[in-house]
């Protein structure tokens, strides 16, 4: 299994070899918003009222779904080395905040049981 330091590290290695060099910022971030539509549009025909004009099996929309999210965490993670931010210690940290921040929220939603 793979950590997230050692996935950034072998992002970095493809942008250096085949990438040639990280797009800019601005750039990535467009993409990223791009990736995310694509992912949307699939969710929206999967799971939402929408049909694909082309018929797909289960199995076909899901490998669709599959390569979307994947494309969205290569593009975030193209962000993140440019920024210096290290995934694994802010996802880290985002588990603690809502730990602290939600620890009584859900468990008192009625609207979860």
């Amino acid at each position: 299994m793979m950590t997230f330091n050692q996935w950034q590290k072998e992002v970095d290695g493809w942008i250096r070899d085949v990438g040639v060099r990280y797009f800019d910022v601005k750039t990535n971030t467009i993409l990223l918003m791009e990736e995310c539509g694509e992912f949307a549009r699939y969710i929206a025909r999967v799971h939402g009222e929408q049909s694909f004009k082309k018929t797909r099996s289960d199995e076909e929309a899901k490998m669709e779904i599959q390569s979307e999210m994947a494309d969205i965490f290569f593009v975030l993670t193209c962000l993140a080395n440019q920024m210096d931010i290290s995934i694994e210690d802010i996802l880290k940290e985002n588990i603690k905040k809502k730990t602290w921040r939600d620890k009584d929220r859900h468990q008192a939603n009625k609207k979860l049981k």
